[in-house]
Formats: structure tokens, C-alpha cells, sequence
């Protein structure tokens, strides 16, 4: 089974910018759908971006597109999410994971990374 680890979280100051990385170990990554998920304080864990195994096919939450941009390194079996114009409402916990076929939601989600802290001050 594949395992995920988060990196590139800190904190930033509104208008900012943030490059996260998931990071996998395990032979199946270039097959694998992948997400990134985000959970703030005393609200439950949100969508917020996927890409297809190919790196051709991307969808974003409502409230992060134009701003942010998912990616990933096949080679290097990455997947990144960079993060502009930052506003304090993105301030979570940020999570990567793999997903299953069409969905967009923690349920169609698995093999959780631990996470990565995003904090925009404003």
C-alpha cells in the first residue's frame, strides 16, 4: 500500500505563498489518483484539490481555484500543491491522499498522509 508524507507547511503572511509536497513511497504511485484535503480548527476535513494519474486531468474546490495549483513528478513521486495569494481563512492542516476514481470527498479518499500545518496571518 502506498504511504504519503506532507511537507512545505509554515507560516505566511496574507497574500503570500506556500509550496506543499506529498511525497510517496511504493511502486503503485503512478497509477494513483491523489488529493489534497484541508481541515481547520472545529471544522471537518474539506476537498480542496485532485489530479489524475497522468497529471492531464486537475479539479479544485470552489474557494481555492485561480489561486491554487495542484502538480505532480511522476519521476519523483510527488505531488505538489502550490498556494498563492494565501487569505487567513486557508489557515488548516494540510492533508494529501489517494483517491478513488470520480471522488471528490474524504470518503473517496485513503492512505492519509500525517499532514502538514498551513497558517496565513493577516
Amino acid at each position: 500500500q502506498v504511504q504519503l508524507v506532507e511537507s512545505g507547511g509554515g507560516l505566511v503572511q496574507a497574500g503570500g505563498s506556500l509550496r506543499l509536497s506529498c511525497a510517496a513511497s511504493g511502486r503503485t504511485f503512478n497509477f494513483l489518483i491523489v488529493g489534497w484535503f484541508r481541515q481547520a480548527p472545529g471544522k471537518e476535513r474539506e476537498f480542496v484539490a485532485r489530479i489524475s494519474w497522468s497529471g492531464d486531468n486537475t479539479y479544485y474546490a470552489d474557494s481555492v481555484k485561480g489561486r491554487f495549483t495542484i502538480s505532480r513528478d511522476n519521476a519523483k513521486s510527488t505531488v505538489y500543491l502550490q498556494m498563492n495569494s494565501l487569505r487567513p481563512e486557508d489557515t488548516a492542516i494540510y492533508y494529501c491522499a489517494a483517491m478513488k476514481g470520480a471522488a471528490l470527498t474524504t470518503q473517496g479518499a485513503y492512505s492519509w498522509g500525517q499532514g502538514t500545518q498551513v497558517t496565513v496571518s493577516s
